[in-house]
Protein backbone atom coordinates (compact mmCIF):
# COMPACT_ATOMS: atom_id res chain seq x y z
CA UNK A 1 0.00 0.00 0.00
CA UNK A 2 1.47 3.33 -0.68
CA UNK A 3 1.64 5.67 1.78
CA UNK A 4 1.72 9.54 1.12
CA UNK A 5 3.24 12.22 2.67
CA UNK A 6 -0.26 13.32 4.28
CA UNK A 7 -0.87 10.26 5.44
CA UNK A 8 2.86 9.99 7.72
CA UNK A 9 1.64 13.85 8.46
CA UNK A 10 -1.82 12.83 10.31
CA UNK A 11 -0.12 9.80 11.56
CA UNK A 12 2.50 11.77 13.62
CA UNK A 13 -0.09 14.00 14.55
CA UNK A 14 -2.18 11.39 15.78
CA UNK A 15 0.43 9.54 17.67
CA UNK A 16 1.51 13.30 19.41
CA UNK A 17 -2.40 13.40 20.13
CA UNK A 18 -2.31 9.42 21.55
CA UNK A 19 0.76 10.46 24.00
CA UNK A 20 -0.90 13.92 25.12
CA UNK A 21 -3.86 12.16 26.18
CA UNK A 22 -2.18 9.14 27.94
CA UNK A 23 0.16 11.79 29.80
CA UNK A 24 -2.76 13.73 31.05
CA UNK A 25 -4.95 10.49 32.14
CA UNK A 26 -1.64 9.70 33.84
CA UNK A 27 -1.08 13.16 35.63
CA UNK A 28 -4.87 13.09 36.66
CA UNK A 29 -4.73 9.87 38.09
CA UNK A 30 -1.98 10.17 39.88
CA UNK A 31 -3.53 13.68 41.24
CA UNK A 32 -6.44 11.63 41.68
CA UNK A 33 -4.89 9.23 43.72
CA UNK A 34 -3.28 11.74 46.19
CA UNK A 35 -6.55 13.62 46.29
CA UNK A 36 -8.13 10.27 47.77
CA UNK A 37 -5.83 9.72 50.45
CA UNK A 38 -5.67 13.44 51.77
CA UNK A 39 -9.55 13.69 51.64
CA UNK A 40 -9.00 17.42 49.69
CA UNK A 41 -9.22 17.78 45.94
CA UNK A 42 -7.92 20.67 43.61
CA UNK A 43 -4.70 21.91 45.92
CA UNK A 44 -2.45 19.10 44.92
CA UNK A 45 1.04 19.60 42.96
CA UNK A 46 1.06 17.62 39.28
CA UNK A 47 3.11 14.52 40.24
CA UNK A 48 6.15 16.01 37.17
CA UNK A 49 6.54 18.59 39.75
CA UNK A 50 6.20 16.29 43.19
CA UNK A 51 10.45 15.81 43.81
CA UNK A 52 10.37 19.27 44.63
CA UNK A 53 8.71 19.78 48.33
CA UNK A 54 8.82 23.80 47.71
CA UNK A 55 7.45 24.08 44.16
CA UNK A 56 4.07 26.03 44.66
CA UNK A 57 6.57 28.77 46.76
CA UNK A 58 9.26 28.33 44.22
CA UNK A 59 6.73 29.47 41.05
CA UNK A 60 5.95 32.72 43.23
CA UNK A 61 7.52 35.61 41.64
CA UNK A 62 4.86 38.23 42.32
CA UNK A 63 6.58 40.03 45.48
CA UNK A 64 3.44 43.17 45.46
CA UNK A 65 2.32 41.00 48.75
CA UNK A 66 5.32 41.13 50.38
CA UNK A 67 6.10 44.54 50.14
CA UNK A 68 2.94 45.57 51.28
CA UNK A 69 3.38 43.79 54.45
CA UNK A 70 6.85 44.89 55.15
CA UNK A 71 7.05 48.66 53.55
CA UNK A 72 5.57 49.87 56.01
CA UNK A 73 7.28 48.60 58.97
CA UNK A 74 10.60 49.91 57.81
CA UNK A 75 12.08 52.97 59.04
CA UNK A 76 14.29 55.40 58.17
CA UNK A 77 17.12 56.28 60.53
CA UNK A 78 19.19 59.79 61.05
CA UNK A 79 22.19 59.73 62.72
CA UNK A 80 24.09 63.03 64.11
CA UNK A 81 27.47 62.33 65.35
CA UNK A 82 30.11 64.54 66.98
CA UNK A 83 33.13 64.84 64.70
CA UNK A 84 36.51 64.38 66.40
CA UNK A 85 38.32 67.81 67.13
CA UNK A 86 41.80 67.93 67.33
CA UNK A 87 43.50 68.98 70.89
CA UNK A 88 46.59 71.23 70.71
CA UNK A 89 49.36 71.58 73.46
CA UNK A 90 46.77 70.57 76.16
CA UNK A 91 45.24 67.96 77.58
CA UNK A 92 41.49 67.58 76.15
CA UNK A 93 39.29 69.37 78.52
CA UNK A 94 42.29 70.73 80.45
CA UNK A 95 41.78 68.21 83.22
CA UNK A 96 45.15 67.83 84.00
CA UNK A 97 46.33 71.53 83.69
CA UNK A 98 43.41 72.06 85.94
CA UNK A 99 44.64 69.13 88.28
CA UNK A 100 48.34 71.03 88.76
CA UNK A 101 47.61 74.60 88.04
CA UNK A 102 44.01 75.16 89.16
CA UNK A 103 41.20 76.19 86.56
CA UNK A 104 42.19 78.29 83.57
CA UNK A 105 40.01 81.47 82.90
CA UNK A 106 36.99 80.05 80.73
CA UNK A 107 37.01 80.18 77.51
CA UNK A 108 33.37 79.69 75.52
CA UNK A 109 34.03 76.16 73.83
CA UNK A 110 32.99 75.94 69.88
CA UNK A 111 30.16 73.56 69.32
CA UNK A 112 31.82 70.14 67.65
CA UNK A 113 30.64 69.99 64.29
CA UNK A 114 28.34 67.30 63.70
CA UNK A 115 28.31 64.21 60.70
CA UNK A 116 25.05 63.34 59.19
CA UNK A 117 24.56 59.54 58.51
CA UNK A 118 21.75 57.05 57.76
CA UNK A 119 20.21 53.88 57.65
CA UNK A 120 17.23 51.98 57.79
CA UNK A 121 15.51 50.37 60.71
CA UNK A 122 12.45 47.63 61.30
CA UNK A 123 9.89 48.13 63.60
CA UNK A 124 9.49 44.53 65.81
CA UNK A 125 6.97 45.94 68.32
CA UNK A 126 3.74 48.03 67.84
CA UNK A 127 4.98 50.19 71.28
CA UNK A 128 7.81 51.31 69.03
CA UNK A 129 10.73 49.42 69.16
CA UNK A 130 13.64 49.18 66.23
CA UNK A 131 16.38 46.66 65.33
CA UNK A 132 18.61 48.09 63.16
CA UNK A 133 22.39 47.83 63.19
CA UNK A 134 25.28 48.63 65.48
CA UNK A 135 27.72 50.69 62.86
CA UNK A 136 24.33 52.50 62.03
CA UNK A 137 23.46 53.77 65.12
CA UNK A 138 27.14 53.65 67.50
CA UNK A 139 28.60 56.47 69.16
CA UNK A 140 26.17 58.87 67.60
CA UNK A 141 24.92 61.78 69.74
CA UNK A 142 21.29 62.01 68.24
CA UNK A 143 19.37 59.29 66.64
CA UNK A 144 15.70 60.79 64.66
CA UNK A 145 13.60 58.14 62.78
CA UNK A 146 11.44 58.76 60.06
CA UNK A 147 8.04 56.31 59.51
CA UNK A 148 6.85 55.35 55.93
CA UNK A 149 3.97 57.79 56.53
CA UNK A 150 6.71 60.70 57.09
CA UNK A 151 6.02 61.11 60.71
CA UNK A 152 9.63 61.82 62.82
CA UNK A 153 10.53 60.26 66.16
CA UNK A 154 13.29 61.03 68.37
CA UNK A 155 15.21 57.58 69.09
CA UNK A 156 17.31 56.55 72.20
CA UNK A 157 19.27 53.61 72.03
CA UNK A 158 18.56 50.61 73.94
CA UNK A 159 21.05 48.62 73.65
CA UNK A 160 23.52 47.07 71.44
CA UNK A 161 25.71 43.99 70.61
CA UNK A 162 29.31 44.57 68.51
CA UNK A 163 29.31 40.49 68.37
CA UNK A 164 26.46 40.67 65.71
CA UNK A 165 26.28 44.21 64.76
CA UNK A 166 22.58 44.37 65.74
CA UNK A 167 21.24 47.42 68.00
CA UNK A 168 18.02 47.94 69.43
CA UNK A 169 16.28 51.48 69.78
CA UNK A 170 12.80 52.99 70.76
CA UNK A 171 10.74 55.29 69.66
CA UNK A 172 7.73 56.96 71.68
CA UNK A 173 4.87 55.89 69.84
CA UNK A 174 2.05 53.38 69.95
CA UNK A 175 -0.23 51.55 67.14
CA UNK A 176 2.78 51.03 64.90
CA UNK A 177 3.10 48.64 61.71
CA UNK A 178 4.92 45.35 62.77
CA UNK A 179 6.78 42.67 60.83
CA UNK A 180 6.37 39.22 60.96
CA UNK A 181 9.01 37.15 62.10
CA UNK A 182 10.30 34.23 59.66
CA UNK A 183 12.49 31.63 59.73
CA UNK A 184 16.46 31.79 58.29
CA UNK A 185 16.39 28.56 59.49
CA UNK A 186 14.05 27.02 56.70
CA UNK A 187 15.69 29.46 54.23
CA UNK A 188 16.56 27.39 51.11
CA UNK A 189 19.45 28.85 48.45
CA UNK A 190 17.59 30.00 45.57
CA UNK A 191 14.52 31.17 47.52
CA UNK A 192 13.33 34.74 46.36
CA UNK A 193 14.03 37.43 48.86
CA UNK A 194 13.12 41.40 48.68
CA UNK A 195 15.36 43.86 50.58
CA UNK A 196 13.59 46.97 51.87
CA UNK A 197 15.36 49.80 53.02
CA UNK A 198 16.33 53.54 52.18
CA UNK A 199 19.12 53.60 50.37
CA UNK A 200 21.32 56.39 49.37
CA UNK A 201 18.24 58.26 51.27
CA UNK A 202 15.66 56.72 48.78
CA UNK A 203 13.38 56.20 51.25
CA UNK A 204 11.00 53.18 51.38
CA UNK A 205 12.90 50.99 48.39
CA UNK A 206 12.20 47.26 47.22
CA UNK A 207 14.79 45.32 45.39
CA UNK A 208 14.73 41.61 44.71
CA UNK A 209 17.14 38.94 44.47
CA UNK A 210 17.46 35.06 45.31
CA UNK A 211 19.44 33.73 48.43
CA UNK A 212 23.03 33.35 46.98
CA UNK A 213 24.56 31.20 50.48
CA UNK A 214 23.95 30.89 53.80
CA UNK A 215 26.37 30.87 56.57
CA UNK A 216 28.89 33.25 54.93
CA UNK A 217 31.75 34.44 57.19
CA UNK A 218 33.45 37.57 55.90
CA UNK A 219 35.36 39.33 58.17
CA UNK A 220 34.04 42.74 58.62
CA UNK A 221 32.99 42.67 62.57
CA UNK A 222 35.56 44.28 64.25
CA UNK A 223 34.76 42.11 67.85
CA UNK A 224 36.91 39.61 69.78
CA UNK A 225 33.41 37.80 69.75
CA UNK A 226 32.09 38.67 66.43
CA UNK A 227 29.48 35.50 65.09
CA UNK A 228 29.27 36.15 61.65
CA UNK A 229 26.93 33.75 59.81
CA UNK A 230 25.38 35.69 56.92
CA UNK A 231 22.89 35.07 54.59
CA UNK A 232 24.14 35.80 51.19
CA UNK A 233 22.09 37.27 48.33
CA UNK A 234 22.03 39.32 45.30
CA UNK A 235 19.27 41.60 46.41
CA UNK A 236 20.54 45.40 45.20
CA UNK A 237 21.75 46.89 48.25
CA UNK A 238 23.31 50.53 48.71
CA UNK A 239 24.70 52.61 51.95
CA UNK A 240 21.67 53.19 53.65
CA UNK A 241 19.92 49.67 53.32
CA UNK A 242 21.92 48.81 56.51
CA UNK A 243 19.77 48.06 59.49
CA UNK A 244 16.77 47.29 56.76
CA UNK A 245 14.16 44.27 56.34
CA UNK A 246 15.65 41.00 54.22
CA UNK A 247 11.83 39.62 53.45
CA UNK A 248 10.84 35.97 52.02
CA UNK A 249 8.16 36.11 49.17
CA UNK A 250 5.60 35.94 52.35
CA UNK A 251 6.56 39.30 53.67
CA UNK A 252 8.27 38.09 57.03
CA UNK A 253 11.43 39.17 58.04
CA UNK A 254 14.55 36.26 57.92
CA UNK A 255 17.32 38.74 58.16
CA UNK A 256 18.65 42.15 58.98
CA UNK A 257 21.13 43.77 55.91
CA UNK A 258 24.40 44.57 57.18
CA UNK A 259 26.96 44.82 54.62
CA UNK A 260 28.03 44.49 50.46
CA UNK A 261 31.27 42.90 48.95
CA UNK A 262 32.57 45.83 46.89
CA UNK A 263 35.33 47.85 46.04
CA UNK A 264 33.51 50.87 45.30
CA UNK A 265 31.19 51.27 48.08
CA UNK A 266 28.15 50.70 45.89
CA UNK A 267 26.31 47.92 45.07
CA UNK A 268 28.54 44.93 42.68
CA UNK A 269 26.04 41.41 43.31
CA UNK A 270 26.88 40.71 46.63
CA UNK A 271 24.82 42.06 49.97
CA UNK A 272 24.88 40.05 53.23
CA UNK A 273 22.01 39.59 56.09
CA UNK A 274 22.30 39.09 59.56
CA UNK A 275 19.74 36.12 60.35
CA UNK A 276 16.38 36.70 62.01
CA UNK A 277 17.53 33.40 64.38
CA UNK A 278 20.33 35.10 65.43
CA UNK A 279 18.53 38.69 65.70
CA UNK A 280 15.38 37.59 67.80
CA UNK A 281 18.02 36.01 70.32
CA UNK A 282 20.01 39.55 70.81
CA UNK A 283 16.95 41.79 71.03
CA UNK A 284 15.18 39.26 73.47
CA UNK A 285 18.41 39.77 75.90
CA UNK A 286 18.83 43.18 75.47
CA UNK A 287 15.39 43.98 76.27
CA UNK A 288 15.33 41.62 80.02
CA UNK A 289 19.12 41.77 80.38
CA UNK A 290 20.43 45.12 79.11
CA UNK A 291 22.71 43.14 77.49
CA UNK A 292 23.40 40.18 75.19
CA UNK A 293 23.70 36.56 77.62
CA UNK A 294 26.20 35.20 75.08
CA UNK A 295 27.09 31.78 75.91
CA UNK A 296 30.60 30.30 75.13
CA UNK A 297 31.72 26.69 74.35
CA UNK A 298 35.24 27.18 75.14
CA UNK A 299 37.44 26.27 71.98
CA UNK A 300 39.37 27.31 69.82
CA UNK A 301 37.83 26.18 66.33
CA UNK A 302 39.28 26.47 62.43
CA UNK A 303 37.50 25.21 59.21
CA UNK A 304 38.95 22.52 57.73
CA UNK A 305 40.31 21.92 54.37
CA UNK A 306 42.05 19.77 52.09
CA UNK A 307 45.03 20.53 53.33
CA UNK A 308 44.25 20.59 56.84
CA UNK A 309 42.57 16.77 56.41
CA UNK A 310 45.81 15.44 54.82
CA UNK A 311 47.73 17.09 57.46
CA UNK A 312 45.63 15.38 60.51
CA UNK A 313 44.21 12.57 58.55
CA UNK A 314 40.79 13.04 58.68
CA UNK A 315 37.89 11.92 56.75
CA UNK A 316 35.98 14.23 56.54
CA UNK A 317 35.63 18.21 55.60
CA UNK A 318 33.02 19.23 57.23
CA UNK A 319 32.56 20.84 60.71
CA UNK A 320 34.57 22.45 63.36
CA UNK A 321 37.95 21.52 64.20
CA UNK A 322 38.70 21.88 67.72
CA UNK A 323 42.38 23.48 67.90
CA UNK A 324 42.33 24.23 71.48
CA UNK A 325 40.22 23.51 74.67
CA UNK A 326 40.01 26.49 77.04
CA UNK A 327 40.81 25.92 80.29
CA UNK A 328 37.67 26.29 82.69
CA UNK A 329 35.24 26.17 80.35
CA UNK A 330 32.51 24.55 79.17
CA UNK A 331 34.37 22.74 76.57
CA UNK A 332 36.54 20.78 78.91
CA UNK A 333 34.66 20.01 81.54
CA UNK A 334 32.37 17.95 79.28
CA UNK A 335 35.26 15.87 77.96
CA UNK A 336 36.14 17.80 74.17
CA UNK A 337 39.57 17.42 73.22
CA UNK A 338 41.93 19.34 70.72
CA UNK A 339 41.85 17.28 67.21
CA UNK A 340 37.60 16.91 67.69
CA UNK A 341 35.58 17.57 64.72
CA UNK A 342 32.07 19.27 65.85
CA UNK A 343 29.51 18.51 63.12
CA UNK A 344 26.36 18.53 64.98
CA UNK A 345 24.78 20.94 67.88
CA UNK A 346 21.15 19.54 69.34
CA UNK A 347 20.34 17.01 66.46
CA UNK A 348 21.56 20.28 64.03
CA UNK A 349 24.65 19.92 61.71
CA UNK A 350 27.19 22.47 61.42
CA UNK A 351 29.66 21.94 58.52
CA UNK A 352 31.71 25.05 59.18
CA UNK A 353 32.80 27.16 62.02
CA UNK A 354 30.10 30.16 61.08
CA UNK A 355 27.39 27.19 61.66
CA UNK A 356 29.08 26.37 64.59
CA UNK A 357 28.66 30.15 66.12
CA UNK A 358 25.36 30.28 65.27
CA UNK A 359 24.18 27.73 66.27
CA UNK A 360 25.87 28.65 69.89
CA UNK A 361 24.83 32.06 69.56
CA UNK A 362 21.26 31.44 69.56
CA UNK A 363 22.02 29.59 73.69
CA UNK A 364 22.50 31.83 76.69
CA UNK A 365 25.07 30.45 79.29
CA UNK A 366 23.99 27.75 81.69
CA UNK A 367 21.73 26.03 78.85
CA UNK A 368 22.51 22.37 78.04
CA UNK A 369 23.45 21.48 74.62
CA UNK A 370 23.71 18.24 72.85
CA UNK A 371 27.08 18.04 71.07
CA UNK A 372 28.38 15.70 68.42
CA UNK A 373 32.01 15.30 67.30
CA UNK A 374 34.74 12.86 65.52
CA UNK A 375 37.48 11.62 67.43
CA UNK A 376 39.61 9.78 65.46
CA UNK A 377 37.14 9.47 62.61
CA UNK A 378 34.82 7.87 65.61
CA UNK A 379 31.20 9.23 66.47
CA UNK A 380 30.76 10.53 69.90
CA UNK A 381 28.49 12.58 71.74
CA UNK A 382 28.95 14.58 74.66
CA UNK A 383 26.40 16.36 77.17
CA UNK A 384 27.73 20.14 77.64
CA UNK A 385 26.65 22.81 80.23
CA UNK A 386 27.38 26.28 78.41
CA UNK A 387 28.96 29.22 80.53
CA UNK A 388 29.55 32.50 80.34
CA UNK A 389 32.77 34.18 79.20
CA UNK A 390 33.76 34.53 82.99
CA UNK A 391 33.77 30.61 83.14
CA UNK A 392 30.65 30.32 84.95
CA UNK A 393 26.90 29.99 84.59
CA UNK A 394 25.22 33.28 85.73
CA UNK A 395 23.51 36.07 84.10
CA UNK A 396 25.90 38.57 83.19
CA UNK A 397 25.04 42.54 83.82
CA UNK A 398 26.25 45.19 81.86
CA UNK A 399 29.96 45.58 81.36
CA UNK A 400 31.96 46.49 84.08
CA UNK A 401 34.10 48.91 84.74
CA UNK A 402 37.10 46.51 86.45
CA UNK A 403 36.51 43.80 83.41
CA UNK A 404 37.36 46.41 80.89
CA UNK A 405 40.43 48.08 83.28
CA UNK A 406 41.21 44.86 84.14
CA UNK A 407 41.64 45.26 87.88
CA UNK A 408 41.23 44.90 91.11
CA UNK A 409 41.12 47.54 94.21
CA UNK A 410 41.59 48.08 97.85
CA UNK A 411 41.52 51.09 100.46
CA UNK A 412 44.84 52.94 100.58
CA UNK A 413 46.35 52.13 104.26
CA UNK A 414 46.83 54.90 107.27
CA UNK A 415 50.45 54.33 106.98
CA UNK A 416 50.98 55.01 102.97
CA UNK A 417 47.66 57.81 103.39
CA UNK A 418 50.12 59.74 106.12
CA UNK A 419 53.48 59.59 103.90
CA UNK A 420 51.97 60.84 100.95
CA UNK A 421 49.15 62.89 102.79
CA UNK A 422 46.27 62.05 101.25
CA UNK A 423 42.77 62.38 102.22
CA UNK A 424 41.70 60.26 99.14
CA UNK A 425 42.22 57.57 96.45
CA UNK A 426 42.00 53.40 95.89
CA UNK A 427 44.79 51.86 94.96
CA UNK A 428 45.48 49.11 92.05
CA UNK A 429 45.81 46.11 93.89
CA UNK A 430 45.92 43.56 91.19
CA UNK A 431 46.24 43.98 87.34
CA UNK A 432 44.90 41.29 84.80
CA UNK A 433 44.94 42.34 80.84
CA UNK A 434 42.85 45.01 80.11
CA UNK A 435 42.96 48.33 79.35
CA UNK A 436 44.88 49.77 82.63
CA UNK A 437 47.83 47.37 81.82
CA UNK A 438 47.74 48.03 78.45
CA UNK A 439 48.04 52.18 79.08
CA UNK A 440 51.10 50.72 81.42
CA UNK A 441 49.82 51.31 84.90
CA UNK A 442 51.32 49.25 87.79
CA UNK A 443 50.05 47.42 90.79
CA UNK A 444 50.52 50.01 93.58
CA UNK A 445 49.18 52.94 91.94
CA UNK A 446 46.76 55.05 93.72
CA UNK A 447 43.97 56.64 91.64
CA UNK A 448 43.12 60.06 92.91
CA UNK A 449 41.03 61.33 90.41
CA UNK A 450 39.16 60.25 87.05
CA UNK A 451 37.51 62.71 84.75
CA UNK A 452 38.16 65.63 87.53
CA UNK A 453 36.23 63.59 90.41
CA UNK A 454 38.02 62.59 93.47
CA UNK A 455 37.76 58.41 93.59
CA UNK A 456 37.00 56.97 97.20
CA UNK A 457 36.05 53.46 96.23
CA UNK A 458 35.55 51.10 93.40
CA UNK A 459 31.81 51.93 92.78
CA UNK A 460 32.73 55.40 92.12
CA UNK A 461 35.57 54.09 89.59
CA UNK A 462 32.32 52.57 87.64
CA UNK A 463 29.57 55.27 87.90
CA UNK A 464 32.49 57.66 86.34
CA UNK A 465 32.80 54.47 83.70
CA UNK A 466 29.15 54.35 82.81
CA UNK A 467 28.95 58.16 82.40
CA UNK A 468 31.49 58.31 79.90
CA UNK A 469 30.36 54.95 77.93
CA UNK A 470 26.84 56.32 77.95
CA UNK A 471 27.51 60.17 77.24
CA UNK A 472 26.73 59.83 73.69
CA UNK A 473 29.97 61.01 72.35
CA UNK A 474 32.43 59.33 70.34
CA UNK A 475 35.40 59.93 72.70
CA UNK A 476 34.83 58.11 75.39
CA UNK A 477 37.78 58.59 77.72
CA UNK A 478 38.97 58.25 81.55
CA UNK A 479 41.82 60.80 82.20
CA UNK A 480 42.92 59.30 85.50
CA UNK A 481 45.27 61.36 87.69
CA UNK A 482 47.18 59.13 90.62
CA UNK A 483 50.31 58.63 92.64
CA UNK A 484 52.57 55.50 93.11
CA UNK A 485 53.78 54.79 96.74
CA UNK A 486 57.32 56.69 95.80
CA UNK A 487 55.32 60.07 95.63
CA UNK A 488 55.46 59.83 91.51
CA UNK A 489 52.21 61.46 90.25
CA UNK A 490 51.65 60.94 86.87
CA UNK A 491 48.18 61.28 84.47
CA UNK A 492 47.23 58.38 82.46
CA UNK A 493 44.51 59.30 79.02
CA UNK A 494 42.67 55.54 78.98
CA UNK A 495 40.78 55.22 75.47
CA UNK A 496 37.79 53.20 76.78
CA UNK A 497 37.11 52.13 72.60
CA UNK A 498 39.33 49.74 70.83
CA UNK A 499 40.48 50.95 68.17
CA UNK A 500 39.23 49.92 64.33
Amino acid sequence: MKVTKRMRMLSFFGLVVAVSVASSLTTNYIVNQNDNVNGESGTQIPATYAKFANVSKALETDFTVAAELSINAVVHVKVKTPMPQQQFGRFPNDQFFEYFFGRPQQIQPREAPMQEGAGSGVIISSDGYIVTNNHVVDKTAEIEVTLNDKRSFKAKLIGNDPSTDIALIKIEAKNLPVIIFGSSDELKVGEWVLAVGNPFNLTSTVTAGIVSAKARNINIINSQMRIESFIQTDAAVNPGNSGGALVNTHGELVGINTAIASQTGSYTGYSFAVPVSIVQKVVADIKQYGVVQRAVLGVKIGDINDKLAKEKDLKTLEGAYVEEVIDNGAAKAAGIKAGDIINNINGVEVKSVAELQEQIGRYRPSDKITVELLRNNSALKLDIELKNRQGNTGVVTAQSSSDVLGATFKEVNEKTKKQLNLEFGIEIKALSKGKLSDAGIKPGFIILKINDQIINNADEIQTIYDVAINNGKPEKVLFIVGVYPNGRIIPYAINLIDEK
